[in-house]
């Protein structure tokens, strides 16, 4: 009897030590444009995962997004999604889930999703507005002091699809990387929708506290070779990271 309780007690206290530190999902819906990259953002993160010692679930169907499931995350990343990817009874899951304290990640085209949505638009910051052709550019860090980007270069050489947003929907945000528009064409043309740049600072990567929760969003990620880039996979991770546990 001593033996069998002795193993009982080991067994729990191993089952502790290999408990993953928190749960995240990852959201890949798409109702407007699909990123070829997607995949590879997936694989990265699945990676980031197995390296971190994290638990993460894949999902792309929005049904997923009911109280009883969401319960169970700590943070929703949302991996290039576009589109209007929820009904109202999603929504409200979803609304729910950042006011109880709980995080997100906006990755690249999330701020092209839920456009008519006031609440996340709010939750990613700022909207997508247009973006000119993939370029090379120089990134500028602001922040060091987040996670992820102690080691980030203070400038380098960039390439990815630059996005120009509209202005802030949130007065909470604080950003975290630019890029110098006069390293790169900023000017767009998308048929009905036409840019100019956004100026002197152009955001690329911020971070808030909203409605309870926490919100982390990076603009970087529209090419499949960025998900082999350490500095920003680091990033990725310090969103994430920061998203799940407030730290």
């Amino acid at each position: 009897m001593k033996l069998v309780l002795a193993i009982f007690i080991n067994l729990t206290f191993m089952g502790e030590l290999m408990a993953k530190q928190f749960n995240v999902m990852l959201f890949t819906k798409t109702n407007a444009w699909h990123h070829e990259s997607i995949l590879d953002g997936v694989t990265a993160i699945k990676k980031l995962a197995e390296k971190h010692h994290f638990d993460l679930e894949w999902h792309e169907d929005p049904n997923q997004f009911n109280e009883e499931n969401l319960n169970r995350f700590d943070a929703i990343v949302f991996l290039s999604t576009s589109g209007d990817v929820f009904n109202h009874t999603q929504k409200q899951a979803f609304k729910q889930f950042i006011q109880r304290g709980k995080g997100f990640v906006g990755i690249h085209s999330a701020s092209d999703t839920e456009h008519n949505w006031t609440w996340y638009t709010k939750l990613v910051g700022r909207r997508f507005i247009v973006h000119p052709e993939i370029q090379t550019a120089k990134l500028d860090l602001v922040n060091h002091d987040f996670p992820g980007l102690s080691w980030f270069p203070k400038n380098q050489l960039w390439t990815d699809e630059w996005y120009e947003f509209g202005p802030e929907l949130s007065n909470k945000l604080n950003y975290l990387l630019a890029v110098d528009e006069t390293s790169y064409e900023p000017r767009a043309n998308m048929g009905d929708v036409i840019g100019h740049g956004m100026g002197n600072f152009h955001p690329i990567a911020w971070y808030q506290y909203y409605d309870g929760g926490r919100s982390f969003y990076t603009a970087l990620g529209h090419t499949s070779a960025v998900y082999r880039n350490s500095y920003f996979l680091d990033h990725l991770f310090g969103g994430i990271y920061w998203a799940a546990t407030a730290k």
